[in-house]
């Protein structure tokens, strides 16, 4: 007789599935983490796209000396409101030359950036953290944290490169804006809102939205 036949089976499927998904979590794709790297996304190409013609920016026909400190000071308030992206994209690029100039103030604070970023900020609170044999509680891991920002920062060469390269940026900002006419720029332009700006990242509004994603798995899962 001829045997009969083995019907399909769906566990390897399903055990594929939640070995990816459980791999996925050890690396730290953690819905929180995969919201934020989202939100990164959307509001750098929403700041990018409020971003001036870098021509408007470089017109030399516009430069002139301010008649004074006053005169200069208010020629900074409208052009940083008008070219608030470029002088960001600036800071941006004088702050990354000298991290790339310095490859040990680099290495240093990418180690320290992804150090909060996946044993703190996005990383799940179950299994509790294990280094060498010892379990970290969240207090003890956020302490060491702390202590290392503060040794990297402060007795390393990793704060006077970033406080350089912020100074710099800074002054051809202030230098820019100081000796570009404002008078030719259309002020009443409308700006984007702090929360959803550039770099808005930063702000709660990124925090918040990978705390809703990072509640809403187990709320389904209840449901």
């Amino acid at each position: 007789m001829a045997s009969p036949a083995i019907l399909p089976m769906s566990t390897d499927t399903t055990t594929t599935t939640t070995t990816a998904a459980t791999t996925q979590q050890q690396i730290g794709l953690t819905p929180a983490f995969r919201s934020f790297i989202n939100h990164i996304s959307t509001t750098v190409q929403t700041g990018f796209s409020n971003r001036r013609p870098w021509s408007e920016l470089l017109d030399r026909s516009a430069f002139s000396k301010p008649d004074s400190i006053s005169d200069a000071t208010l020629r900074i308030r409208k052009n940083y409101s008008y070219f608030r992206t470029n002088y960001l994209s600036l800071l941006a690029i004088v702050l990354a030359f000298s991290l790339i100039t310095n490859p040990f103030s680099l290495l240093t604070l990418s180690a320290l950036l992804a150090g909060w970023l996946f044993l703190y900020l996005f990383r799940p609170s179950d299994p509790p953290l294990v280094i060498f044999g010892r379990q970290f509680s969240e207090r003890e891991t956020l302490g060491v944290l702390i202590v290392s920002s503060v040794v990297v920062i402060f007795l390393t060469s990793v704060g006077a490169v970033l406080v350089s390269a912020l100074m710099i940026g800074l002054a051809i900002v202030c230098t820019h804006a100081a000796f570009r006419a404002p008078e030719d720029l259309f002020l009443d332009d409308p700006q984007e809102s702090p929360a959803t700006g550039f770099l808005s990242f930063l702000t709660g509004g990124g925090a918040a939205n990978a705390a809703s994603v990072a509640v809403t798995p187990p709320v389904a899962a209840r449901v």
